[in-house]
């Protein structure tokens, strides 16, 4: 009788764990297919030309310090950065010039990164040829396709491009136009002012950054840095059209956005401040073409009647660059509760450009809009609150002390005179 009391128990037991089982399938289901971050991409672009041969870094040739920063690079690389290897200039020895200038190849595809494979490949390179460095980038943009994730090219080169009429730069703004988020970092070994010029100009094409290396330790130190800000969290930029005026503007929350504006015009966005907020914006404009010296932006935050609360502004001289400027409007809180409504504030961007003879003034400039809206700062905790008293005390303060001390020295000054007549 026990038995079977036990058997029917141990019977129930396993059909209701199997009916479990199949009545909450979802859970298991649903962990597996939780969508995963697009992984970030890098591909390091290395010039393996003859002039890499060159020993002016640290008493060593070029490659040489390459190969150090690579090997040390490889050993740091965070876990979910996919990395890949292409070389310019590495296999082809001869004078054909045209031949030459095909002379690009993926030395470890993008991908998880296995270190031992990655530093092998490295280790077999030898200055060898030409400097096509407009067909790398042509081919790199292609070796980092597909996924929403960051995608980054670091070339690294001593020389400018030998493959011309094909422009790198222009391959450069090439690849921003597709709008694929692709961005490309330059480092300049011992470089001339035409190499960096040209770094510069590639960098700049696609929002990256150029550096001038001329020591080991400089080498290997920024290709991590470039490495590791691939694996940091990006916040994708929200498209927005701006008005002709503030009645139509669009209303935006917090967030990063990008518009584009026209030279010589001005663009209007609205954005909604409670009493006791503050509203913090920041604008930046890039002249990713040829413009006349002697340009700004101005960023104005005015109410809806058209006053002005509020500005910040910005000048430039024709370099090829970004320029930026900014402001910050605390809304203060209000004691009486028929008046604490929210404000709509109007920002309004203006720029100043003018294009260069022959150059395109469509479409209109990139524009990047960073708006914050946060709780504004307490009366107790913030200088600013108190305005220009807290200063004028201060100076009241001295003012009084130097009088007083004043009287103090002209008293013991005449007390010393007198006692030295008496004696």
């Amino acid at each position: 009788m026990i038995r079977r009391h036990r058997l029917a128990t141990g019977v129930c037991a396993l059909l209701a764990a199997l009916g479990a089982g199949i009545a909450f399938p979802g859970g298991a289901v649903a962990d597996e297919t939780e969508p995963r971050a697009a992984a970030p991409k890098v591909e390091l672009v290395l010039d393996v030309s003859g002039s890499m041969r060159a020993r002016d870094i640290d008493g060593g040739s070029r490659m040489a310090a390459a190969k150090q920063a690579f090997n040390e690079v490889l050993d740091a690389t965070p876990k979910e950065v996919e990395l890949g290897i292409r070389t310019l200039g590495a296999n082809y020895p001869g004078d054909d010039r045209k031949t030459g200038c095909k002379d690009t190849a993926q030395l470890y595809p993008v991908g998880p990164l296995d270190r031992t494979d990655a530093k092998t490949a490295v280790a077999t390179l030898s200055p060898t040829g030409w400097t096509p460095i407009g067909p790398a980038l042509l081919k790199a943009a292609d070796d980092l396709q597909g996924g929403d994730g960051t995608r980054r090219i670091v070339l690294i080169s001593d020389g400018e491009d030998t493959c011309q009429p094909l422009d790198p730069c222009e391959v450069a703004r090439e690849i921003a136009a597709k709008g694929i988020g692709l961005t490309i970092d330059t480092l300049g070994l011992v470089p001339d002012a035409k190499t960096r010029d040209q770094l510069s100009c590639i960098a700049d094409a696609t929002g990256g950054t150029y550096t001038s290396i001329r020591h080991k330790e400089e080498l290997t130190d920024r290709v991590g840095q470039l490495v590791d800000r691939a694996a940091d969290p990006v916040v994708t930029p929200v498209a927005t059209a701006g008005a002709g005026s503030c009645s139509a503007a669009p209303t935006l929350k917090s967030g990063l956005f990008t518009d584009r504006e026209e030279f010589g015009r001005q663009r209007w966005y609205k954005v909604d401040v409670r009493p006791g907020q503050e509203l913090r914006a920041s604008v930046s404009v890039a002249d990713d073409r040829a413009v006349s010296p002697d340009y700004g932006v101005l960023l104005r935050a005015v109410t809806a009647s058209g006053r002005e609360i509020v500005r910040g502004e910005a000048a430039g001289t024709g370099r090829t660059d970004v320029i930026s400027t900014g402001l910050r409007y605390p809304k203060p809180e209000s004691d009486d509760d028929d008046t604490a409504s929210t404000e709509s504030v109007c920002l309004q961007v203006t720029n100043s450009f003018s294009a260069a003879p022959g150059v395109k003034t469509t479409p209109g400039l990139p524009l990047e809009l960073t708006v914050d809206v946060v709780d504004g700062p307490s009366a107790a905790h913030d200088v600013a609150a108190f305005g220009l008293g807290r200063g004028w005390w201060l100076l009241g303060a001295l003012v009084l002390t130097g009088f007083v001390a004043g009287l103090l020295w002209g008293w013991l000054s005449r007390w010393r005179v007198a006692v030295w007549r008496t004696n």
